[in-house]
């Protein structure tokens, strides 16, 4: 079957399928976390001495005896085994945005031959995967492969079950057998610690006397396409870089606006209960689920959890997104831009910190004027992304999410803070010393009397902005979709220690030299304000004006490109900061930027390959058929769309040529400068050879175009 026959053929197979139904599925009381070895699992199945030891370390951090560790053992693997697993994994995460796991057998031989079970605690503590093939940025030697994984009692095991049977999944830690951190979790546990460490001071000063362990806390937003595995199966494009290199704008896409929170496809919503059920079972909050802006876009939000067992959950419905998808039929896509011409897709990562004892440390309550806990922890995050918006800008940075930031669709590359109109004003009074009450948002009445009236939010929402405040969180909308959430939230936590850090010194002197708290706090904040009031904004962030005014009245960067952005990992500043709260050696930090940047070089030169394969091998031929059928009708036409077709052909394949010759150079004076080579040269040339592609899928005839078409892939389910 020729390349056109298998798109038409698909076409049809996928139009023609039964319909799709929904079946009942068990309560939610019957299957929430029934494959999770949490601490009710646990409370079950331990002695109360040792209930109580692990409750201590899951819940506070604290240190964990390995007697302990023997007792969990033992009864996670009479557990696991209970329900049919044989193998358990110790699973981390890579510097890759990927998860990694190698299975290990429960299995042990005697010198009879015959075999019993075993696990113990030092089974589960620590684990030896080879590290030699995953990145580490110069951390180590080639020939130092050893690596280590150690388990994160603070982050719930679980089952993975799949077609070839069940696996017991240990979240670990990943490091090198020097030390040093080779992966995502690592820091995210030390930011936290670094986070909680200056919380405290700071909480302590403000006369607190019970202060629990503070924690971040993450809900994260995944955006993801749905497109049938027919269509992504005859798309190279889509399999091997996961995005659209060609494709014609169809003439109707979201301009319409009918998909967004419409009616969700029968065959998504059984997709969607499959999923969901599968994400209840392993104790994965899934709360709300929608169709998003863009035709074939779809939204799975999750509830809040601590930020280490969040990034953890947010691995793993990633991954669950893509298996349950295979099982239905399609391939999900979680590039952050598959497709041109309509919205990309993001992963908005809702973050805020607090405890058991001060709660929510960033909800304002009623009268946000007067909650002096709530003022100073919201103004550290002001601070924070003044001050570190270029770490922030590089920690979401990648090829993908390069095509979304700064699209009037996603957040500008200028990093701001959003507060809304109450907050804003309350931090405009501070920063000139007029304190005033706050003005709230009133109630709502539509003038009718069915419908019942109700409390006003004091601010409206800002979907332009890329760090907003949402009510009793803040909102970092500019992470990508296919991005691990941890990158950020080691980010967010370490930005805000530092300002924490900065805050405790402040106050502890301004306390001294007036006992009135809330004169101290009124004065470290309106020096706060002063030096970093710039980045509070509440406009549209997608305006030219904002963005002039951004960049020459405020001081603020915009950093269009990865290429642009990542080198502010090596900048001294953003290496003081981590070194200073613990979260990164120097050499660590280091690896990250080797890491990512040799991500970006990848990612780009897979793509232009593609390009130049795609268009020589599929489209051109293509359209030298297109030309011969015409040719062989022996008929003229004024205007002949066959004109059209060679001279569409001809610049196609001359940017062929140029982007071969672009991707052909080799050297290059830096890292910094091979990125914006690709940035600039290659990837222009890509959207050349692009152009003249797509111009041809307007004129050949559409029975002999040889990729499935944006029409069919988008909207057809």
């Amino acid at each position: 079957m020729s390349r056109n026959e298998s798109r038409l053929s698909a076409v049809k197979e996928i139009t023609n399928a039964a319909p799709y139904t929904t079946t009942m599925t068990a309560p939610l009381k019957e299957i929430w976390a029934s494959d999770v070895f949490g601490l009710q699992q646990m409370e079950e199945s331990l002695s109360k001495s040792a209930f109580k030891a692990i409750k201590e370390t899951v819940q506070t951090g604290s240190e964990l005896e390995l007697a302990v560790a023997d007792v969990v053992a033992a009864a996670m693997k009479d557990w696991a085994m209970a329900k049919g697993a044989k193998f358990f994994s110790h699973i981390f995460y890579p510097m890759t945005n990927a998860t990694a796991e190698k299975h290990d057998g429960f299995v042990v031989t005697n010198a009879d031959g015959t075999a019993i079970t075993e696990f113990t605690g030092s089974l589960l503590i620590k684990g030896e995967p080879d590290g030699s093939s995953f990145p580490n940025g110069s951390l180590r030697m080639t020939n130092a492969a050893r690596g280590y994984t150690a388990w994160d009692p603070t982050s719930p095991a679980y089952i993975m079950h799949t077609a070839n049977g069940a696996v017991l999944m240990i979240p670990s830690v990943f490091m090198s057998w020097t030390g040093e951190a080779l992966d995502k979790k690592i820091p995210l546990l030390r930011s936290n610690a670094a986070m909680d460490s200056a919380a405290q001071k700071v909480l302590a000063l403000m006369g607190e006397t019970e202060i629990a362990t503070l924690n971040s806390s993450c809900g994260a937003e995944q955006e993801y396409f749905l497109i049938d595995e027919k269509f992504a199966n005859a798309r190279p494009d889509l399999l091997l870089a996961g995005r659209t290199l060609f494709g014609a704008s169809p003439a109707k896409g979201q301009e319409f606006d009918d998909h967004y929170f419409g009616a969700i496809p029968e065959r998504v919503q059984v997709f969607m209960q499959d999923l969901e059920d599968r994400l209840y079972c392993l104790g994965i909050p899934a709360k709300t689920h929608h169709n998003e802006v863009a035709p074939g876009q779809f939204e799975i939000a999750p509830y809040f959890e601590a930020a280490n067992v969040a990034s953890d959950h947010q691995q793993l419905l990633m991954t669950l997104l893509k298996n349950t998808a295979k099982r239905h039929g399609f391939v999900c896509l979680l590039h952050e831009k598959p497709f041109a011409g309509i919205n990309g897709s993001g992963k908005h990562v809702n973050w805020s910190v607090g405890n058991a004892t001060q709660g929510n440390l960033l909800d304002p309550g009623n009268t946000p004027n007067e909650n002096l806990n709530f003022l100073l922890f919201c103004g550290a995050v002001i601070r924070g992304v003044h001050k570190y918006g270029s770490l922030l800008r590089a920690v979401i940075a990648s090829a993908a999410n390069d095509h979304r930031l700064g699209a009037n669709e996603a957040p500008p590359a200028i990093l701001s803070v959003y507060l809304g109109d109450q907050l804003e004003k309350v931090f405009d009074n501070i920063r000139t010393g007029e304190l005033h009450v706050p003005t709230t948002g009133g109630q709502m009445d539509i003038g009718l009397s069915q419908i019942l009236k109700f409390d006003r939010d004091p601010g409206d929402r800002n979907r332009t902005s890329p760090f907003a405040f949402t009510g009793n969180r803040f909102e970092f909308r500019a992470v990508g979709s296919s991005q691990s959430v941890s990158g950020p939230l080691v980010a967010m936590n370490t930005m805000l220690a530092d300002s924490l850090e900065w805050i405790a010194a402040k106050l502890e002197t301004a306390l001294a030299a007036n006992g009135d708290k809330t004169a101290a706090v009124f004065t470290v904040l309106q020096e706060l304000m002063e030096e970093h009031g710039n980045v509070v904004f509440g406009g549209d962030g997608y305006s030219s004006e904002w963005h002039t005014a951004a960049v020459e009245e405020r001081g603020l960067k915009n950093i269009p490109t990865t290429a642009d952005a990542l080198p502010a990992f090596k900048t001294q500043e953003v290496i003081d900061l981590f070194a200073n709260t613990g979260v990164f050696t120097p050499a660590e930090l280091a690896s990250r930027f080797e890491v990512y940047a040799e991500q970006y070089v990848l990612s780009i030169e897979v793509e232009a390959k593609l390009v130049v394969e795609m268009a020589t091998t599929i489209i051109y031929p293509a359209a030298i058929n297109y030309l011969s059928n015409i040719a062989a009708t022996g008929v003229t036409l004024t205007f002949s769309p066959a004109e059209k077709v060679a001279d569409a052909a001809n610049a196609m394949m001359a940017a062929v040529e140029e982007l071969s010759a672009a991707l052909a150079t080799e050297e290059f004076a830096s890292t910094e400068a091979h990125m914006q080579f690709l940035a600039t040269e290659v990837c222009s040339l890509m959207l050349k050879v692009r152009g003249a592609a797509d111009q041809l899928e307007m004129l050949v005839d559409d029975s002999l175009w040889p990729l499935p078409k944006y029409r069919e892939m988008l909207f057809i389910k």
